[in-house]
Order: structure tokens, then C-alpha cells, then sequence
């Protein structure tokens, strides 16, 4: 879902147990920003922009063990070399 405000992926592997998880959500809902999980996994780290050219800006998640650590970086390269907007906790 987009909203006039943006659409967000936040780039980690989602525990609704998490409550640094669950207060993301609340931010980015308080925010009025469309967004997303998207699990480190689901990003190729040879063509990430397959699955990031969609989005508006990244959200690097707080208080992720990755499962791919290489997603992530890949994400956060991503977006610094093409100036999307980044917020990394």
C-alpha cells in the first residue's frame, strides 16, 4: 500500500516477538508511511535493485540477528549509491 508520504521497506527478518519489531511498525504507522518487511533473504545481493526499486526509501532494521548479512549490506550500498533515503538503527 502506498500513501502520499512514501513507501518503506524495512530491510530485516521480521519476529512479531520483537518488541523493537513491533514499535517499528508503530513509528512508521504514526508516520503515515506505507511500508513493508522485507526479509535479508529476499534480496540478491548481485541485482538488489529487484526487489528495492520499488520503494521509496530503506529502514534498516533495529534488532535483527540477519539471516543474510549480505542482504542487508547489499540494501544499504543500494541505497547509498543511488541517494534513496536511508535510516539505519
Amino acid at each position: 500500500m502506498t500513501t502520499e508520504a512514501g513507501f518503506v521497506a524495512v530491510v530485516g527478518d521480521f519476529n512479531p516477538g520483537n518488541p523493537t519489531h513491533q514499535f517499528t511498525n508503530t513509528a512508521l504507522r504514526d508516520l503515515g508511511l506505507g511500508f513493508e518487511w522485507l526479509p535479508t533473504d529476499a534480496i540478491d545481493v548481485d541485482a538488489p535493485e529487484t526487489r528495492l526499486t520499488a520503494y521509496d526509501g530503506l529502514w534498516i532494521a533495529p534488532a535483527s540477528p540477519y539471516k543474510n548479512m549480505d542482504g542487508a549490506l547489499a540494501a544499504i550500498r543500494y541505497a547509498r549509491e543511488r541517494g534513496v533515503p536511508l535510516v539505519g538503527t
